[in-house]
């Protein structure tokens, strides 16, 4: 045990936070690609006091933390993460009804695929095409996720975080900077806390009718083989996968990563991949595709943790034009 997670599990047990902390836990038990080597501290918490008891605990004794959910969108480094990562599991909901519609407020832990279920089942509208989309309502909103015609900025009203100078804020939705799969939190070290969400009324018998056609959907064209859905985003009106695919890389692999042979936007871990076997793809198919379309593709998954600097570099920069590494919360 490092003396860094000595003093911080010392520190939270005087003060009484609660949360499930493990030391050197792997984070490959924790991502949807199953990579990643080990955080020096994992403390999973499932009530808001205990987040924000960690986080103001990780500021004060200056030691670098990371908050995710589910892991969903996220490329953890081989060597893991230094500091303490926080996995959110603050899941609580609450509805208002008002004279427009219902107003759902929900804690950022929560999975968005659960709450889209819900809240069909419910007779609730505008979130049944978040069915099947892993990750939580946190991440959600830092990438503006959105599938089949809707997006978390059509129905999202405001959120409620822990800004970097540890001040809470209430942001409407016109501050938040939602793009195509983006926002102002992109690079930052604010944590969403919850969010509102404006839903309307609807029969939900129409409502199962539309989460049953997502299903089918996602079914037919997404490998189950673990991943971290889409690798690119799609560029102007263009598919990534479509590009990869014309580049003739479909079905290639470096180790045990591999270019699904379903969708050539995923690249799959067939059982013992790394990291490294991973972005050695990403660079291949960057390089590939800039070589035979003149097409500059984006990472839509967020490399985190520990990297090489020249490794990282190489990955996610733009062929001699610098590019930051977004480490950024809630994935």
């Amino acid at each position: 045990m490092t003396e860094m997670a000595l003093s911080l599990l010392t520190q939270a047990e005087e003060e009484g936070l609660g949360g499930r902390a493990l030391v050197d836990e792997p984070l490959a038990r924790h991502t949807s690609y199953r990579i990643g080597g080990p955080a020096d501290l994992y403390v999973v918490v499932r009530r808001e006091e205990d987040l924000l008891g960690w986080l103001t605990l990780a500021r004060r004794q200056r030691v670098s933390y990371f908050v995710m959910g589910r892991g969903t969108n996220l490329l953890v480094a081989d060597q893991g993460m230094r500091g303490v990562v926080i996995e959110n599991r603050c899941r609580g909901v609450r509805s208002l009804t008002r004279s427009e519609g219902i107003l759902l407020q929900v804690q950022a832990g929560g999975s968005l695929s659960s709450l889209a279920r819900r809240t069909a089942k419910e007779g609730l509208g505008g979130l049944e095409w978040a069915v099947g989309i892993p990750g939580t309502v946190g991440g959600a909103i830092v990438n503006n996720a959105g599938a089949y015609g809707g997006s978390i900025a059509q129905r999202l009203q405001r959120v409620t975080l822990l800004d970097n100078q540890g001040v809470l804020r209430r942001m409407a939705v016109s501050e938040l900077e939602l793009g195509y799969r983006t926002s102002r939190f992109k690079g930052e070290s604010s944590v969403i806390l919850s969010a509102d969400f404006a839903l309307q009324a609807e029969s939900a018998d129409l409502l199962s009718e539309r989460v049953a056609s997502c299903e089918r959907e996602r079914r037919k064209s997404q490998p189950k083989e673990p991943s971290a859905g889409s690798v690119f985003k799609n560029p102007g009106g263009e598919y990534a996968g479509r590009f990869i695919e014309k580049a003739g890389l479909k079905g290639d692999r470096i180790g045990d990563a591999q270019i699904s042979p379903l969708h050539a936007n995923y690249i799959v871990n067939l059982g013992q991949a790394r990291a490294s076997d991973v972005a050695a793809l990403v660079r291949l198919v960057r390089e590939r595709v800039w070589q035979k379309h003149g097409t500059l593709l984006e990472l839509e998954i967020e490399l985190v943790g520990d990297w090489e600097p020249e490794e990282l570099a190489a990955t996610i920069g733009s062929f001699g034009q610098d590019e930051e590494c977004r480490d950024h919360p809630q994935l």
